[in-house]
């Protein structure tokens, strides 16, 4: 499982958050096909995924002479679950911080 602070590092850079985003979408790509999410060279491409890579953000598996690249699942869920704990504590909140403005009126 991913530490979620490289996680959040990693994707804190928009190039590499749009790479993520693109693999979301589009799903598996190669080094090649990412290079159009951003006017950067092949070896600026190459660093960027390495970094998501090391992060546990993306996988790379090598299909023949192609690098092909994809989201790891459990990155996104980790995500996902953290965001979703942090949203139910601010609703929570923000639900009883109402009612007791709502009780002083």
């Amino acid at each position: 499982m991913p530490k979620l602070t490289d996680t959040f590092s990693a994707l804190g850079e928009d190039t590499r958050f749009a790479i993520v985003e693109r693999l979301l979408a589009e799903g598996e790509q190669s080094a090649g096909e990412l290079q159009a999410v951003a006017n950067i060279s092949a070896p600026a491409i190459s660093r960027h995924l390495k970094v998501l890579r090391n992060a546990g953000v993306i996988r790379q598996r090598v299909d023949q002479q192609r690098r092909m690249y994809s989201v790891v699942p459990e990155a996104v869920m980790a995500v996902n679950d953290w965001l979703s704990y942090h949203r139910a504590f601010w609703e929570s909140s923000l639900d009883r911080l109402q009612r007791a403005l709502e009780s002083k009126e």
